[in-house]
């Protein structure tokens, strides 16, 4: 069921959908950018949509590999709508896999946790954490670098010369510039050209922020600070989900300082450089 909708509120959401499915139609496997169109079906009260989108959104876990929780979609539609032919088909046809998945799947799953266990009984307790120094941050550099040096997209030289990684508390009154904008600007490789290789590799999705109507006041209730000096944009919210554009996708620094203390989850998008500076820059003026 919908709620009482504001003008404003439905003019969001409409947009919300415009956008990501142009998104899942180029990638239908991204079914964080499906739970967000979702969620916006829901809001608006299109049954339908919602329950075509929660296939969709199974679909893409099966493509994913990830069986259990495709199922789990499968079974809240079935919940609505307990005869519905193409779930029935879909679950039998998992069922009919599942002894072929099931074992691997148990292997692949069971191997790193028990060299994870291992590892710390080693040395007879959890050791405590240590404290972060700058050379330790991970910020996404070695990501980075694999992707444009080891690539062969830039020298060795030119990356380390561009690469900047700022301090903890530094406070910048504008947005630092990122990365791949500084390529752009030394023309060593093209805006479109560096975000299509940090999207295969990190599997992240590109949204045209330029064309998205910014959620403004959720955007200020992070500090801007953080937003300027790592360039991203918390450029809208659905609930307990916050859609955040990068350039970066790979930078956990960041990742880690923006979720501490927020009841969020967090979901990351691509942008393109100058768009997301201009945007950063405007809304935290």
């Amino acid at each position: 069921m919908s709620t009482a909708l504001s003008p404003s509120e439905e003019a969001q959401l409409m947009q919300t959908i415009e956008m990501f499915e142009v998104i899942t139609q180029s990638q239908p496997s991204d079914h964080q950018s499906l739970e967000i169109l979702k969620e916006a079906y829901l809001k608006l009260g299109r049954q339908k949509d919602v329950v075509f989108t929660a296939k969709r959104i199974a679909q893409a876990y099966v493509l994913m590999g990830q069986i259990s929780s495709a199922i789990l979609e499968y079974e809240s539609v079935l919940q609505l709508f307990p005869d519905d032919p193409d779930v029935k088909n879909a679950l039998a046809e998992i069922e009919n896999q599942a002894s072929n998945l099931s074992a691997p799947a148990q292997a692949a799953e069971n191997e790193p946790a028990k060299s994870g266990a291992e590892e710390s009984a080693g040395g007879g307790g959890t050791p405590a954490p240590q404290p972060i120094t700058l050379a330790e941050v991970d910020d996404g550099r070695a990501a980075m670098r694999k992707i444009f040096v080891d690539g062969r997209v830039i020298s060795a030289v030119d990356f380390d010369s561009l690469w900047y990684t700022p301090a903890a508390n530094s406070m910048p009154a504008r947005s630092e510039v990122p990365f791949l904008q500084l390529l752009e600007d030394r023309n060593l490789s093209p805006w479109d050209n560096s975000l299509k290789l940090v999207s295969e590799k990190s599997r992240t999705s590109y949204v045209p922020i330029e064309k998205y109507d910014i959620e403004v006041e959720n955007a200020r209730s992070f500090s801007k600070e953080l937003c300027r000096r790592w360039c991203i944009l918390p450029f809208d919210r659905m609930s307990k989900t916050v859609l955040v554009a990068t350039t970066n996708p790979f930078n956990k620094q960041v990742a880690r300082e923006l979720e501490h203390g927020k009841p969020y989850r967090f979901i990351w998008y691509l942008a393109k450089p100058a768009e997301l500076i201009k945007a950063i820059n405007k809304i935290y003026r």
